[in-house]
């Protein structure tokens, strides 16, 4: 007859085990989960930027339906005024980028004596010798290139197609979400048994509020970042600082890493290409100064706390969402991230994951309400 502390051991025993059979099956589930998303990217991330989009649209779709506007044309509205907007988006940058191209060989010539100065310190303070460079550089010489040059702009080609379809299926998906919003909805809440349903309204609620809050927040700061980056950096002297502005504001998207990409862009748009320390010293000024507004202005009182995460949490969903879809990922890891949060708040077993994922500032805040 087996003793009090045999059975104890086997407990142990048994526990022990379900739990490592538990680790493994949520360790070898989200490989193949990240492994899934990666090789869905094609379908899946144009269908998640299209909901992202959707939600920012649904406000101006229902306030023209209150103009007695059927939902079909309503939706359609929406999806053209957005579309247009992405055009004249691209077609402002496509205008810098070709006097980019046309100063190109400006650029090429104020820069050689910087690359000159740059190649000859790495001489004397590395192991790189100068042999090394020439053999990469007769590697990678334009008429090497020439070779392939066939098979390069088929591949271009190949992309260049492969972006406006996504581009052009993005606005397709659009509209159905907004046209069909109702029948999701519906769909959605016929998932749960009536009990939980209450719960379920609240969910959609929030999350579709936080949706669009925090774009509609976004899109207000780019558009107020850019003026002020084509300002300073203008004044500055910084060649195509529209586009530089542009380009900077939008790296916003990214957090933490965002303002240093668009920092050091500008700094190799403006005082690598010129020389003069009078551009680095305003440049420096200019994102000093906007940066400062941009954290302790126009982020609280216009995008607000919208998406309750832990910063900690962001930077691992940011550099996650870079390994799976790259930029695409990065932009889009924080609102889906503060989606997947509220979800933990109101499903029971998830909870102490909502516990760990949200602002403890923010949670004390509606202790004390």
């Amino acid at each position: 007859m087996p003793t009090f502390s045999s059975k104890l051991k086997i407990q142990n025993m048994s526990s022990g085990k379900k739990l490592l059979y538990t680790s493994v099956a949520i360790v070898v589930g989200l490989y193949f989960l990240f492994l899934g998303l990666v090789d869905s990217k094609a379908f899946l991330a144009p269908l998640l930027i299209a909901i992202i989009l959707a939600l920012l649209m649904m406000p101006v779709a229902r306030k023209l339906e209150t103009w007695n506007i059927n939902r079909p044309i309503a939706a359609l509205i929406s999806t053209i005024a957005l579309l247009l907007l992405s055009f004249g988006f691209f077609t402002v940058v496509s205008f810098q980028v070709s006097s980019f191209v046309s100063d190109w060989d400006t650029i090429v010539e104020n820069m050689k004596p910087k690359l000159e100065q740059l190649e000859s310190m790495i001489y004397q303070n590395s192991p790189v010798d100068e042999e090394t460079v020439k053999e990469y550089r007769e590697e990678n010489s334009l008429s090497s290139m020439a070779m392939g040059g066939g098979e390069k702009a088929l591949g271009l080609a190949s992309s260049l197609l492969g972006f406006v379809t996504d581009f052009l299926l993005v606005f397709i998906y659009i509209f159905f979400l907004i046209n069909y919003r109702g029948k999701f909805r519906i769909f959605i809440l016929k998932l749960f048994s009536e009990e939980n349903q209450q719960e379920v309204k609240v969910v959609i609620r929030e999350t579709t509020k936080v949706g669009q809050h925090y774009l509609l927040g976004k899109l207000i700061l780019i558009i107020c970042l850019s003026i002020l980056y084509s300002i300073g950096l203008g004044i500055s002297g910084v060649n195509n600082f529209i586009l530089v502005s542009i380009i900077a504001a939008f790296l916003t998207l990214i957090p933490f890493l965002g303002n240093l990409i668009g920092m050091i862009l500008a700094v190799a748009f403006g005082f690598i290409i010129s020389g003069d320390i009078s551009v680095l010293i305003g440049i420096l000024i200019t994102f000093t100064v906007v940066q400062f507004l941009e954290s302790y202005i126009f982020e609280p009182f216009i995008v607000g706390d919208k998406v309750d995460v832990q910063p900690f949490f962001v930077i691992l969903a940011i550099i996650l969402g870079n390994m799976i879809w790259g930029v695409i990922g990065m932009v889009l890891a924080v609102p889906i991230l503060g989606i997947i949060n509220i979800l933990f708040n109101h499903v029971e077993p998830l909870k102490p994951f909502g516990y760990l994922f949200s602002n403890e500032k923010k949670k004390s805040k509606k202790a004390k309400d």
